[in-house]
């Protein structure tokens, strides 16, 4: 996933080094009180403390991350868990080298726009020590093999699950819950949705995802901070697929490109069927264009053509007298049809409307109709991918009610 870090580490730098010609002014015995504070326990886990100086290295981390919500509160409910984790990986004597360390670190860096010596740096840059960086990275991997040594067996779907999934003898497949956000680009906004979109994708809490979404998207389901309803994968667009199924309910897929637009979706669960799922080799829908963009008068005028017809043939009653390049009637294959206009038919029936897209750098409002779909029985997920899937499905509900049962059973004590 991308992450623009530069402009928090700067920014953070700056406060840093404020703070630092103002800390010249104390007295040595006044920084002495202030270290003992520092380390002093504010919490404790099953008699495993946590000092306040690792509350405040763990807010000032979650803050370069971009994590949505109070950092403060974040800091506390993860250390907290973080302890608990590492107290069930020793009770397992579960080994983590300094070289799975290391590629924690790795794997951290490879999510934003930086190398590893440069997240680093960063990292430090912006008031994070490096065994924070460290101590955080050990937990991830730690908890991630203790989660796969006691649960990966029993994880792992059977052929039969995964024909079930795929749909494969034509009974069943897979379903997915998304919410989305759809931003329009304009070439004056393309560096600010950008930023934006980078910010959004490292969003891991479906609250800060919908928060974003009735700010930001110019979809429908805005109104319903970007929430779609359930959807089959195979009415998804063949490309975007594999990057739904890659990902682990609460991830965010990285910002993807479309005409005029950004978009980027949120796994809110997934599920397999066992009513069948048709695929399609053909899917017919209309596109008439209306000048004035996402204007109040062209989304009225929009609004009042879709109070008026029923099918898409009622679509040449509106267009007549008007030129041909007015309205379009298209039959194609899903791998030909464009992703935004994929994207709108997935969430369509038989005779719905979207009117989210736009052309000519917003100029020119579009209103999609859904004509038809005839379906295919061939076309189907990899079997790799919907294992994949379904077992990270699983593994995370496991590690998900393993960690509820230790802080049920954990004595915890905040002062």
């Amino acid at each position: 996933m991308q992450l623009n870090l530069t402009f928090r580490f700067s920014s953070l730098t700056r406060r840093l080094r404020s703070g630092l010609v103002a800390g010249l002014a104390l007295s040595t015995c006044a920084g002495i009180a202030t270290a003992q504070g520092l380390f002093a326990p504010v919490i404790t886990v099953n008699d495993q403390v946590i000092t306040r100086y690792e509350l405040e290295q763990r807010a000032e981390f979650l803050k370069l991350l971009g994590a949505p919500g109070n950092p403060d509160v974040m800091a506390r409910e993860a250390l907290i868990e973080d302890r608990l984790k590492m107290q069930a990986v020793k009770l397992y004597d579960l080994e983590v080298t300094p070289e799975d360390i290391e590629s924690g670190i790795e794997e951290l860096s490879s999510r934003t726009q930086l190398s590893r010596e440069e997240f680093i740096k960063a990292v430090e840059e912006g008031g994070v020590s490096v065994e924070t960086l460290r101590d955080f990275a050990k937990v991830n991997v730690a908890w991630r093999e203790l989660v796969r040594g006691l649960y990966l067996s029993r994880s792992r779907p059977s052929d039969t699950e995964i024909d079930r999934a795929i749909g494969s003898g034509g009974s069943g497949g897979v379903r997915v819950l998304l919410s989305e956000l759809i931003i329009p680009v304009t070439p004056q906004t393309q560096e600010q949705v950008d930023e934006l979109a980078a910010q959004v994708s490292q969003v891991s809490s479906f609250a800060a995802f919908s928060d974003a979404a009735s700010k930001y998207s110019a979809t429908q389901t805005r109104t319903n901070g970007g929430r779609m309803d359930w959807i089959n994968l195979n009415d998804l667009p063949p490309g975007l697929r594999p990057v739904i199924l890659a990902l682990t309910p609460g991830e965010v897929t990285d910002p993807i490109p479309l005409p005029e637009a950004v978009a980027l979706f949120q796994l809110r669960d997934i599920k397999e069927s066992t009513v069948t799922t048709p695929r399609y080799s053909t899917i017919d829908y209309a596109l008439y264009y209306l000048p004035g963009g996402r204007t109040s008068e062209a989304l009225g005028t929009a609004a009042r053509i879709t109070r008026d017809i029923d099918t898409c043939d009622d679509l040449y009653g509106i267009a007549k007298g008007q030129p041909a390049t007015q309205l379009e009637m298209l039959s194609q294959k899903p791998s030909e049809i464009p992703r935004d206009v994929a994207v709108e038919l997935a969430k369509l029936d038989e005779g719905e409307i979207s009117t989210t897209l736009t052309r000519s750098n917003g100029q020119t409002l579009v209103l999609l109709m859904m004509c038809g779909r005839t379906a295919e029985s061939n076309e189907e997920a990899t079997r790799e991918q919907v294992a994949q899937s379904l077992l990270q499905q699983r593994l995370t509900a496991y590690a998900d009610s393993y960690l509820d049962q230790l802080h049920a059973d954990a004595t915890i004590v905040e002062r």
